[in-house]
């Protein structure tokens, strides 16, 4: 009865409001219009049951076969559920079996995103390359190709003698445990059919008895009718300015299908009222809801003019009428405001802002500025600290970021760890500390020898040896001289290695002119004392050396050495010449120097021990202070740099000491340098490079298993965890803290005297270090009796740990230890010990399992894990000392223990929860995570006003802190307010929102309309099948204003609008039939690279690069630029060659290294795999040919190549080839330009008898032009190519779409255009031309790359608004002329030659910076870098413009430009007919064209063959070579 009295009294308070509208709007008659646009791919969905298994391979490996398992076993398959919801929530529920919650709720986010659609795309294409037969499941083996199950099982047992091993990815699914058999099967199939299951049946089968490597690759043979929906990306409505009208007065002709499209829209929620929800409760008033929502749309969607002193405070009242709102509602007011705020400009300038608002908000505003560097106008996001730029980051990258921190944050929550211990820990920085380059080795050694002594020397008695001269300025780069041994380099070298010649005469000239630096020698030789200075020419040397040293001193010895290098013929020194030598100089005998009880021959050992202690493997090397220097430095080009960069490091050091008072006057300056913690008495490249090292990931469940079938089934996560909880350890007495930091695990076979010895030296470490416990791990030869691994595993787990340890270390004393436990001897074994022996079979063979699968061991080989950090195997020579584990405990506790041990200690009340393993499992997951990103604390004053605060749903699980720092009406807010609310939904989170407003707007702060399209999860309509996906939409819009549309998509992402009946450029709703709509597609995921000289280290200009495939070489090529040696291809999801172009490009150089590519092992091609939506940037090093040394890439001489070809040719007499085409640049935006562009094709071609071929950029033209050029070349017989460039992330980005194609017109001449193409014209769209561009073409620009016409001078009226005859262009110009950028000819060999373009590209990236410079950017930079690259100046004929030019000079004119008339403001389409008598009749002739088309005159057929012959190529991506 409650139930049905509320809902009588809620239908009578709706009448009420129905009444209420329809009084007020009996005489409105306005309909409300909206805007949509939808991007897709350009290929067809796929299977959300193949996005979830790629999600699950990314997540764990284990995880993915687990769940094709599972969707195997499906009866019937998954395929025959017709419902796509149902289809949906299965897949959900075999997942959830093996992710988190959280884990799940991001995996629904994912395939809202379909972040795996490209890489099943690029799987399914690398099965259309191989050509499959034409069946549901195919198997691949030994490149044959098989539908039948029992031909595959017959390959698999009778495997071809010529077998030939596919080529395989580090992105292939390979079955668990398979992936090192020599014999490969890979299964082409889709998931979830009948077909699959029996398929990957069998295969598994046999991968599990190790007889195949199977591998899995999706292949879909039943693709969807649809096109994949895209989400992830922004798009804005600009309004623009209407000062100059901008708008084609053609009729806008609408179709059925498009009208349909266009009016696809939802009822969404407008002041408060949710009218979806209100017509599901009434459906009888529907109507009558539509009118009131009409009503409520109607009187909210205008504009209203605002004074300029209502802008001042605008971001200041958007803050405060956030935090009024209600806490639920304040992320969705936040977003409204800035996605609409030209709407809501007008309601919020009525409200007050408090003083409190004010005041906080300044004070932390002040605080940010200073402590993060961030001004009012910049957007920051902050994930658990790891800042993030709004306007950079996509979301792409900030859901990567999200799961790696997800897995680290379940990890340390699983170990029971609350979320402020955790968000401290997360917080710890191990990617600086602890590296290799800080630890060094004490240089106090006898072994050195020596040159200069700084302190006692007399060449450096007139320096000061005060150490505050330390802290007096001096230029930078200046080493300061001062009486103290500051700098210490010592180098390791044999002496009778000719190529450090050099290297010694840099040593030499240290010491000669006098530098700061005190150097010294250690001498690598022979240290068999057998051996004497006449058998081994090292040996001589150092003989000769200390007799030289003792009679005249060591810097003379030293030379001596020198001068016998120098005048060495061959790769070593001979015996002979260093007799020859001292008898020459010296009147001893040379045969008692160096012979066999020679007095000279002393320091060998000592020199053998200093460098083995140093663990430096490959000579020679240097040290700095005992630090060493990069080995690859150690050369005579990079040396002295070397050198002094690690002075300057070093000197920093140096002056804090001696501020602080640590280093003093009195004290040893050596003393003190070798006394700092990170100077060790030994150094291992194995310890201190992390790169020669793994970490194992504990984030597994443990599982009690008795047997070894059971261990087998288990993943290596679930491996480590389990041996983790399992493993017993040997401990010594234990001080301070409850438990041990540190976790050895010393892993080998104790029948094997070097491992026995590497378990002893564990164990005495451990004693001798409480904080370390060891434990051991045996990798045995299961055929063997293992006795003694057998007793010491027994005695591990039977006995406590300080009893266990006694017996095992006089077990591992004793020599004779094996001998007598195998001859019974129980050698004070406890008796219980011996009965269970027998008992360790089974743990013996679970830890060699573990050993041989997880460590990746080879059964007997050696390794040490320190806190899941695996070293090893160990080299068969290699010894692993107690040295070395003191240096790695030391290296431990610098890089993470410590700064561990300090987070814990800090939290008193959860210090007694740690244990020793707790620690363990800290360090792996820690170090594992994946960002190195510095982390920040968020200061600020307080966050009681200005802060939107919204808490974790649930405080007690793992929740992530988001802050973000923004002004509420800022680009950046536009973008943020929808990421925050999606994040918000499917995390777990605490969120932070500080409103960082600008104190006073001068103008309107925001002047867009924005929606960022995403959604938290895949959308179904109510009968359950999958909705299209999620579009923009911008509904309730105002009608007056002229609006742009714009897209903002990731970096590497190409998109293009495929269709729009509207003009997108200038959409005004008031003008518009019904609502406009558009659809875009993402042509390309664009390929980047950056490429250099292997040898110089330079960019090669100019090389051309091709992206292809097997069948298909050659679809895309490129052309490398100077600047950064950038490039980029145009890609799909797929496998793709990489190679150097046919031509000159291949014929000069060789591609002889690249990184970040996916080319299979023992492939000589370079293969890159297309296969995420984020970028993919590969690096690649080149090398001239042997025979191509010397030649010019860009040059056409070989003879006679290079710059000094590059000058001359521009005043020799040499002809050029003669071009016969004519080509011609242009770019156009909006109907109304691309009508004038029609206008200007048709006049270049009705002035010439020359072939012509246009070039459009592509990037802005409307489907309506590109679907009219291919009948218009065909009408008139010329050429047409669109060419494309991604603007390149690194070069600074515009953000208004008239100066983005400004840019275009001019920044990237060089790379957009095929190198065969000599001349190339730029006409702007609205111009007309008069005469045979022929002229212009053939025109000498007289050495300079392009020529531009002046403007005029000659209409005085206009003189107030020539901007250059005043101030800074009057001073740089000099007397030149300022030229207009409506034509110009640019002769692209010689642009290239000169760099042009990369010095246009610099000069734009140090201008642009000052958003106030480049106002006309297409003019003003070649203005502006006039004086570095010319400019030819036209004459004044070439290009007539009504606005500069006076009314008797038109008559000459060759082209007639429609340029803006500041003064007049006349629209240009007036102007056109006014100034153009011929503009009509061309127009006329266009129409009449249009209307053929229309009428469907035209034989499509005919116009589709040439629109795909040679003179069209659509995607312009195949370019002719040279």
């Amino acid at each position: 009865m409650n139930f049905n009295k509320f809902r009588m009294d809620l239908i009578a308070i709706f009448r009420f409001f129905i009444i209420f509208t329809l009084i007020l709007i009996v005489n409105t008659k306005r309909k409300s219009k909206s805007v949509t646009t939808l991007l897709e791919a350009k290929w067809e969905r796929t299977p959300l049951v193949l996005e979830v298994a790629e999600y699950l391979a990314e997540e764990n490996h284990q995880y993915f076969w687990d769940y094709v398992d599972s969707i195997s076993e499906i009866n019937p398959s998954l395929s025959t559920i017709e419902n796509d919801k149902s289809r949906y929530n299965v897949l959900l529920q075999h997942a959830e079996t093996l992710l988190t919650p959280l884990q799940l709720s991001i995996l629904k986010f994912s395939l809202s995103l379909h972040i795996y659609s490209p890489k099943v795309q690029m799987f399914n294409q690398m099965a259309v390359e191989r050509n499959l037969p034409d069946c549901e499941c195919v198997a691949e083996l030994g490149g044959n190709l098989s539908c039948n199950l029992e031909e595959v099982l017959s390959f698999i047992n009778n495997p071809p003698e010529n077998y030939k091993t596919p080529e395989l990815y580090k992105v292939d699914n390979h079955y668990p445990g398979s992936a090192n058999i020599s014999l490969a099967v890979i299964l082409y199939g889709e998931l979830g059919t009948a077909c699959f299951s029996k398929f990957h049946q069998l295969l598994k089968e046999n991968a599990m008895e190790r007889k195949i490597d199977y591998i899995l690759r999706h292949n879909i043979k039943s693709k969807s009718d649809k096109r994949l929906r895209l989400s992830g990306y922004g798009v804005e409505l600009q309004m623009k300015s209407t000062e100059y009208k901008s708008q084609d007065d053609s009729e806008v002709k609408d179709n059925q299908a498009s009208e349909e499209t266009s009016q696809e829209e939802e009822d969404i929620e407008i002041e408060g009222f949710d009218f979806a929800k209100l017509k599901k409760l009434f459906p009888d008033l529907r109507k009558k809801l539509d009118k009131f929502k009409q009503h409520l749309e109607d009187s909210s969607n205008e504009l209203a003019a605002l004074k300029v002193w209502q802008f001042q405070e605008l971001s200041l009242q958007a803050a405060e009428r956030i935090m009024n709102a209600p806490k639920e509602e304040s992320l969705k007011v936040f977003t409204n405001i800035a996605q609409n705020f030209p709407m809501q400009a007008k309601n919020l300038v009525q409200t007050i802002v408090s003083p409190d608002l004010k005041r906080e908000m300044k004070i932390n505003s002040d605080i940010f500025a200073s402590t993060l560097n961030l001004q009012p106008a910049d957007t920051a996001l902050f994930i658990n600290g790891m800042f993030y730029d709004i306007d950079v980051v996509d979301i792409y990258g900030i859901l990567d970021v999200l799961r790696q921190e997800l897995r680290t944050m379940e990890g340390l929550h699983s170990l029971g760890l609350s979320n402020k211990i955790m968000k401290s820990l997360l917080h710890l920085d191990f990617s600086e500390s602890g590296s290799s380059s800080d630890f060094a080795i004490d240089i106090r050694d006898s072994s050195i020898n020596w040159l200069n002594d700084i302190e006692k020397d007399s060449k450096y008695r007139y320096w000061s040896s005060s150490l505050m001269e330390l802290l007096r300025p001096t230029f930078p780069g200046m080493i300061r001289q001062i009486r103290r041994n500051l700098f210490n380099l010592v180098l390791i070298v044999d002496p009778a290695d000719t190529s450090v010649n050099q290297l010694f005469k840099l040593l030499e000239s240290f010491v000669v002119h006098v530098s700061p630096i005190r150097v010294g020698v250690v001498f690598n030789v022979n240290d068999d004392k057998s051996v004497t200075g006449l058998q081994d020419a090292g040996v001589a040397m150092l003989c000769a050396y200390n007799y030289v040293q003792q009679n005249k001193g060591a810097l003379t010895a030293f030379s001596f050495l020198r001068g016998l290098l120098k005048d060495s013929d061959g790769k070593k020194v001979a015996i002979e010449d260093i007799k020859r030598e001292l008898k020459n100089q010296y009147s001893d005998d040379p045969n008692d120097i160096l012979g066999e009880d020679s007095d000279y021959d002393f320091g060998r050992q000592l020199s053998k021990d200093f460098i083995e202690r140093t663990g430096l493997s490959v000579l020679p090397q240097a040290l700095l202070n005992g630090i060493p220097l990069p080995q690859q430095k150690v050369n005579i080009d990079d040396f002295e740099e070397a050198v002094i960069q690690e002075i300057m490091h070093q000197t920093a050091f140096l002056q804090k000491a001696v501020y602080k008072g640590k280093l003093s006057e009195g004290q040893e300056v050596i003393n003190f340098l070798m006394d700092q913690p990170n100077v060790m008495p030994r150094l291992n490249e194995r310890v201190l490079n992390r790169d020669k090292s793994f970490y194992l990931d504990m984030s597994g469940k443990a599982i009690s298993t008795t047997n070894l079938d059971g261990l087998l089934k288990l993943n290596n996560q679930d491996m480590t965890a389990t041996a983790v909880e399992n493993i017993k350890y040997f401990t010594s007495a234990k001080k301070g803290r409850k438990y041990h930091s540190i976790s050895y695990w010393v892993v080998g076979d104790l029948d094997c005297s070097k491992f026995r010895q590497l378990l002893l030296d564990a164990l005495q470490h451990m004693k001798l270090e409480s904080d370390v416990r060891v434990s051991f791990i045996p990798n045995v030869n299961g055929n063997k009796k293992n006795l003694f691994n057998k007793v010491v595993l027994a005695l591990l787990e039977s006995l406590p740990a300080e009893n266990s340890l006694s017996i095992v270390l006089s077990l591992l004393k004793d020599k004779n230890a094996i001998e007598n436990l195998e001859k019974g001897d129980h050698m004070n074994i406890p008796s219980e010990i011996w009965h269970k022996i027998d008992a360790q079979e089974l743990n013996l063979k679970m830890l060699r399992v573990y050993s041989q699968r997880v460590l990746n061991l080879k059964e007997g080989e050696r390794a040490v894990v320190a806190n899941g950090r695996v070293l090893g195997p160990l080299d068969d020579d290699e010894s692993f000392t107690g040295e070395d584990f003191s240096l790695l405990e030391r290296f431990t506790s610098a890089t993470y223990l410590d700064k561990i041990n300090k987070v814990i200690q800090a939290a008193d009340d959860e210090e007694d929860t740690i244990t020793s393993d707790t620690i363990l499992k800290i360090e792996s997951l820690l170090v594992a995570k994946s960002s190195s990103k510095s982390r920040f604390d968020i200061s600020y004053s307080s966050d009681e006003h200005s802060v939107l605060k919204i808490p974790a749903q649930h405080p007690d699980r793992v929740a992530f802190d988001l802050v973000a720092v923004v002004d509420p009406v800022s680009r950046g807010a536009q973008k943020l307010g929808p990421i925050l609310q999606v994040l918000s939904d499917i995390l777990n989170c605490n969120i932070k929102v500080f409103l960082n407003s600008v104190e006073k707007n001068s103008d309107m702060p925001v002047k867009s309309f924005y929606r960022f399209v995403l959604e938290s999860e895949i959308q179904f309509s109510e009968d359950g099948g999958q909705l299209a996906g999620p579009m923009a939409r911008f509904n309730n819009m105002p009608v007056s204003p002229l609006l742009t549309q714009n897209y903002h998509v990731p970096e590497n992402w190409l998109v293009e609008v495929v269709r729009s009946v509207y003009d997108l450029d200038n959409i005004r709703l008031e003008n518009a039939e019904s609502n406009v709509h558009s659809e875009y597609e993402l042509e390309y995921l664009l390929l980047e690279g950056h490429c250099f000289e292997q040898t110089t280290g330079s960019p090669p200009r100019g090389l051309q690069i091709t992206l292809g495939t097997e069948s298909n070489p050659v679809i895309v090529d490129t052309i490398v630029m100077a600047n950064l040696g950038y490039f980029q291809l145009k890609a799909n999801p797929g496998a793709w060659l990489l190679r150097l172009r046919q031509g000159r490009s291949a014929e000069i150089y060789d591609i002889v290294s690249h990184d970040n590519t996916d080319s299979p092992q023992n492939s000589t091609d370079i293969k890159v795999l297309i296969s995420s939506l984020r970028s993919h940037i590969v690096k690649l090093r080149v090398q001239k040919k042997p025979d191509k040394y010397n030649v010019d890439l860009l040059s056409d001489d070989d003879d006679n190549a290079g710059i000094w070809n590059s000058i001359t040719s521009s005043f020799s007499g040499k002809e050029e080839d003669k071009e016969e085409k004519l080509n011609i640049f242009s770019v156009a935006s909006g109907h109304l330009y691309e009508r004038f562009l029609r206008i200007m094709m048709l006049s270049v071609l009705k002035n010439t008898n020359t072939p012509v071929k246009f070039w459009f950029l592509k990037n802005y033209l409307s489907p309506q032009i590109k679907d009219f050029l291919p009948y218009m070349a065909k009408e008139y017989g010329f050429e047409y190519e669109l060419v494309q460039y991604k603007w390149p992330r690194w070069l600074i980005q515009q953000t208004e779409k008239q100066r983005i194609i400004w840019g275009y017109k001019i920044l990237f001449l060089d790379v957009l255009f095929p190198l065969d193409v000599k001349k190339i014209i730029f006409v702007d769209a609205d111009q007309v031309v008069r005469t045979d561009l022929k002229e212009l073409r053939d025109l000498d620009l007289g050495g300079a790359p392009y020529g531009y016409t002046p403007f005029c001078d000659s209409r005085k009226e206009m003189d107030g608004f020539r901007f250059w005859k005043q101030g800074y262009w009057r001073n740089h110009l000099q007397g030149r002329k300022y030229h207009i950028s409506a034509l110009y000819v640019v002769d692209l060999k010689r642009f290239r030659r000169i760099a042009a373009g990369d010095r246009l590209r610099g000069q734009y990236q140090a201008l642009s910076q000052d958003p106030n410079s480049l106002s006309n950017l297409d003019q003003d930079l070649p203005n502006n870098m006039i004086h570095q690259v010319a400019i030819k100046s036209l004459p004044q004929e070439w290009l007539w413009c009504e606005t500069w030019c006076d009314d008797a000079s038109k008559a000459k004119a060759k082209t007639i430009d429609l340029c803006n008339n500041p003064l007049t403001k006349e629209a240009k389409l007036s102007a056109a007919i006014r100034i153009l008598p011929e503009w009509k009749g061309y127009d006329e002739e266009v129409r009449e064209l249009q209307k053929k088309i229309d009428s469907g005159l035209f034989d499509d057929d005919s116009v589709e063959s040439h629109d795909q012959s040679a003179i069209h190529q659509d995607t312009t991506d195949i370019h002719s070579e040279l």
